[in-house]
């Protein structure tokens, strides 16, 4: 039996994108994605043109991807969409090594994580 993809249930009211070769620690990436959650796309989006980590540009991608699956995909206005989940995972992680002395060696880990995020139309409060 093969592995499982990453299946999800949505809700009629939800669209979700998932990247999955990222390459940067999960730590690094959940502190991006913790920037954005619960914010209207809208904010989400220029918080993440002007925030200074490097990983930021992958989440933007992501987050441009979710917005555009729940425009054509399940036709929601993307004026309503809040960010309502956006949530990190470990991948692989390659394994290098480094000589130090007295022949011994370093291990060099360099993990690659995976980015899900979650967005959900609500309706306005007026």
């Amino acid at each position: 039996m093969g592995k499982r993809k990453n299946l999800r249930r949505v809700a009629e009211n939800e669209a979700y994108a998932v990247n999955r070769m990222i390459r940067t620690s999960p730590i690094k990436l959940n502190d991006v994605a913790r920037m954005i959650r619960k914010q209207p796309v809208d904010k989400a989006l220029a918080t993440l043109e002007f925030s200074r980590k490097r990983v930021a540009r992958e989440v933007k991608k992501t987050l441009e991807s979710a917005i555009a699956n729940a425009e054509n995909n399940h036709g929601l206005d993307i004026d309503n969409l809040i960010v309502a989940e956006a949530y990190v995972g470990k991948s692989l992680v390659m394994k290098r090594w480094r000589p130090r002395a007295r022949g011994r060696v370093g291990r060099i880990l360099k993990p690659f994580s995976r980015l899900t995020i979650v967005v959900r139309e609500v309706e306005e409060a007026n």
